[in-house]
C-alpha cells in the first residue's frame, strides 16, 4: 500500500449486506469478481437482540458473480471480538471445517474479519468470484448485520466498486 495515497485510491468497498435484521438468517451476500484484485478484506458486523443462536459463517466461490458452479472456499483463520462493547482487541482465532459459528450471548455487539488472497480461490478452473454464506441465525430482536469488503492491491489503475460486481 502507498502511505502517500489516500485508502479510497487504493481500496473498493462493497457493502455485501447492510441493515439486515437478523431475525431467521442473513443467507446469500453479494458476490465480487476478484479479477481486478490481489487482495480481499471481509468485514462482518453483528449487533445481536435477545434469544441469539449464532449463525454459520461460509465462504463461497463461483466462475462468474451470479453464483455459476458455486463451491465452498476453503479458509483457515479469521479475527474476531465476541463483545466489542467491551473491548476493540481482535484474537486470531482458527477456522475448522472452513465455517465458524458467530457468538451466541444476547445483547452483544460482534465483528469478525476475513482475508483472502485471490490466489486462494480455485483458479485454475475459473473461480474468480466470491460471497459470504451465513445460516441458522436467530435473534428476535437483533439491531443488524453488516458484511463489507474491501478489495485492495488493484492489478489495474481505476478499478471500481461497479466493476467488482461484474464479469
Amino acid at each position: 500500500m502507498n502511505n502517500n495515497a489516500r485508502l479510497d485510491e487504493q481500496c473498493t468497498t462493497v457493502v455485501a449486506a447492510a441493515g439486515l435484521l437478523l431475525t431467521s438468517t442473513l443467507g446469500d451476500t453479494t458476490y465480487v469478481s476478484m479479477k481486478g484484485y490481489s487482495r480481499a478484506q471481509i468485514i462482518i458486523s453483528i449487533a445481536d437482540g435477545t434469544t441469539v443462536t449464532g449463525t454459520a459463517v461460509t465462504l463461497k466461490q463461483a466462475t462468474a458473480v451470479a453464483g455459476t458452479s458455486e463451491k465452498a472456499l476453503a479458509f483457515t483463520r479469521m479475527l474476531a471480538n465476541t463483545d466489542y462493547g467491551a473491548s476493540k482487541a481482535m484474537t486470531e482465532t482458527a477456522v475448522t471445517s472452513n465455517t465458524f459459528t458467530t457468538q451466541t450471548t444476547n445483547s452483544k455487539d460482534s465483528l469478525y474479519i476475513i482475508d483472502l488472497q485471490a490466489s486462494d480461490l480455485d483458479v485454475a478452473n475459473g473461480f474468480d468470484c466470491f460471497r459470504v454464506d451465513c445460516t441458522g441465525h436467530a435473534a428476535t430482536a437483533s439491531r443488524g448485520c453488516v458484511v463489507i469488503y474491501n478489495l485492495y492491491g488493484k492489478r489495474y489503475s481505476g478499478s471500481t466498486a461497479a466493476e467488482a460486481i461484474a464479469d
